[in-house]
C-alpha cells in the first residue's frame, strides 16, 4: 500500500528540496476551464489554442499555480500545509503538450510562525524557465501519515487521434496488392477506394461487376485504373480472393458487404485455404478516447470458447500485431471476473497457465499477467484500491478475454458508450485479413487497412 507523509516544520531544514513533473494536455485545459467558470472562447474553443491570449491563460492563469499547490500539498510539506501567498513572475507561455517541472526549495524559516519561504522554479522540456520566484506556507506541526488516496486519472485525447497515426505511418510506403471480397454497398467499397487514395493498398475488386460498378456509381467513386475480378456472388468472391492470394497476387485480404463465415469459409479450408502452423484469431484496435493509447481486444469475433492452446495463439498474435504498431513491449491482461486463481472459475486457471507460458518461453515478445477483472486491467486506481501490484494492471494494451461473447460485449461497449472508434483485423494466416463490421464507417475501415499494411511491412522487415 502507497502512503503519503508529511514533513513537520521541525524536521524541515533549509535547502530541502522536492519537484513534480507533467504535461499540459487539451483535456486539462476543458478541465480548468470548466472549474474556474471561464467560459472565455480562448479557453475553450479548439480554434484558438495556438493564439496567445491562450497561451497567456495557460502560464498565467491555474494552471500554473495548480501545480505548485499540488507539489505544497503532497510533498514539501505535504498534508497539513497552508499556502499563504506567492510572488510569481509568469515568465514564458505554455503549450499543449509541453511538460513542466516543478522545483521547490526551502529557502527560509520563520520560528516564530512555522512559515517557510520557498524558491520556486518551473522549467519545461527544454530548460526554459516558465515561471519563477517565491512561495509562502505555514507547515505542520504534527505528524501525518495516511494511505495516498487512489485518484481517477483522466486521460483523454480527441476521437480518432490514434487511427490518424497509424494511417500517417503508412504513408511513403508501397501499396500491397489487396483483395476485396464482394465491395457491393458503399461503406465497404469507399473503405476501400479510401484506402487506395492513402497508398496503403493497390486494390482488386473480387464479385459481381456490374454490381460494384452499379455500387460505385451511386456513390460518386471513380474505378478508373482499378481491377474488377468478376464473381457471380459473395461465395465464389471469397473463393477467388483466396486464390489470388495463394497465386501471389494479394498480400491482403478485405471483407467487404458479406458475413464473416461466407469469407472465412474458403480461408481456413485445410486443402485450399490460407492456414499457417498458428490458430487464426480476430483483433479489435480500438481508439478509446479516454484512454491514453490504443487498445486491442481479442479474440471477440473468430474462436468462441478457445481452449488454452488457442488462447496461447490468440495471445502470440496480438504481441506480434503490437509489435508492427511500434509497441515494443506490449501489455497483455487475462481477462477474469476476478483477480485471484480459483478452481470454479476456468478462465483464471487458464490464465494463470498462460503467465507461465511466457515464463517458459511459450510466449514471447510481451508482460503478461493475470487473472485480471476489466476494471484492474484499464484503472490504475482500481488496481491500487485492490493492492494489486503488477506491471500490467492499469496499463495494458491487450485485452485477452474468457470467450468471443465476453470480448463482443466489451468492444461493442466501449464503442457505444465510451465513444470509442473500432478497427478489425484477422491475425494467424498467411497474410493479415481485414475484417470490420458491416456498420463501420470510412474510419474504421482506413484503420484496419492501416493495421494490415503495417503488419505486412513489420512481417517483411523482419524476414528480411
Amino acid at each position: 500500500m502507497r502512503f503519503i507523509e508529511n514533513m513537520t516544520f521541525e524536521e524541515i531544514e533549509i535547502g530541502t528540496t522536492a519537484e513534480l513533473t507533467t504535461t499540459l494536455r487539451p483535456g486539462d485545459i476543458a478541465r480548468l476551464a470548466t472549474m474556474s467558470g471561464d467560459a472565455n472562447p480562448a479557453h475553450t474553443d479548439v480554434a484558438y489554442e495556438s493564439s496567445e491570449d491562450f497561451r497567456g491563460f495557460v502560464t498565467h492563469g491555474i494552471w500554473g499555480t495548480a501545480l505548485i499547490t499540488s507539489l505544497l500539498a503532497t510533498e514539501l510539506p505535504g498534508p497539513g500545509a497552508r499556502y499563504v501567498g506567492q510572488a510569481l513572475s509568469f515568465d514564458h507561455p505554455v503549450d499543449v503538450g509541453d511538460t513542466v517541472t516543478v522545483r521547490l526549495r526551502v529557502a527560509s524559516k520563520d520560528e516564530s510562525r512555522g512559515a517557510l519561504t520557498l524558491d520556486c522554479t518551473c522549467t519545461n522540456q527544454n530548460g526554459l524557465v516558465v515561471i519563477s520566484g517565491t512561495v509562502d506556507v505555514l507547515a505542520p506541526s504534527e505528524k501525518i501519515r495516511r494511505p495516498r488516496a487512489a485518484l481517477p486519472v483522466e486521460r483523454t485525447h480527441q476521437p480518432g487521434v490514434l487511427f490518424r497515426e497509424w494511417i500517417a505511418r503508412t504513408a511513403g510506403q508501397p501499396a500491397t496488392p489487396t483483395a476485396v471480397v464482394h465491395p457491393c454497398d458503399a461503406l465497404s467499397l469507399g473503405g476501400a477506394m479510401a484506402a487506395a487514395a492513402e497508398g496503403m493498398i493497390e486494390p482488386i475488386l473480387v464479385g459481381p461487376a456490374q454490381k460494384i460498378e452499379a455500387t460505385a456509381e451511386a456513390a460518386g467513386l471513380s474505378l478508373d485504373g482499378v481491377e474488377i475480378i468478376d464473381a457471380p456472388h459473395s461465395h465464389a468472391a471469397a473463393e477467388q480472393a483466396v486464390a489470388l492470394v495463394r497465386e501471389g497476387r494479394a498480400g491482403i485480404l478485405m471483407k467487404g458487404k458479406l458475413h464473416t463465415d461466407e469469407l472465412m469459409g474458403p480461408v481456413v479450408d485445410r486443402d485450399t485455404g490460407l492456414r499457417t502452423e498458428r490458430r487464426m484469431s480476430h483483433v479489435f484496435g480500438l481508439d478509446v478516447p479516454h484512454y491514453p493509447k490504443p487498445l486491442f481486444i481479442t479474440d471477440a469475433a473468430l474462436n468462441i470458447f478457445p481452449d488454452l492452446d488457442t488462447k496461447r495463439d490468440i495471445v502470440q498474435n496480438a504481441i506480434d500485431l503490437a509489435h508492427a504498431l511500434g509497441i515494443a513491449q506490449p501489455r497483455v491482461a487475462i481477462l477474469s471476473a476476478v483477480e485471484t486463481v480459483y478452481s470454479k472459475v476456468p478462465s483464471t486457471i487458464e490464465a494463470a497457465a498462460l503467465c507461465k507460458m511466457l515464463d517458459r518461453g511459450q510466449i514471447t515478445g510481451g508482460i503478461i499477467d493475470g487473472p485480471l477483472a476489466f476494471d484492474n486491467a484499464v484503472s490504475k486506481s482500481a488496481a491500487l484500491s485492490k493492492g494489486i501490484a503488477s506491471d500490467v494492471a492499469g496499463e495494458a494494451d491487450i485485452l485477452v478475454v474468457p470467450d468471443l461473447e465476453a470480448g463482443n460485449m466489451i468492444a461493442k461497449q466501449l464503442v457505444y458508450l465510451a465513444g470509442a472508434d473500432a478497427a478489425g483485423i484477422v491475425l494467424g494466416a498467411r497474410i493479415p485479413i481485414v475484417l470490420t463490421s458491416r456498420a463501420d464507417g470510412i474510419s474504421s475501415r482506413l484503420a484496419s487497412a492501416a493495421m494490415a499494411q503495417l503488419l505486412t511491412l513489420h512481417s517483411t522487415a523482419t524476414a528480411g
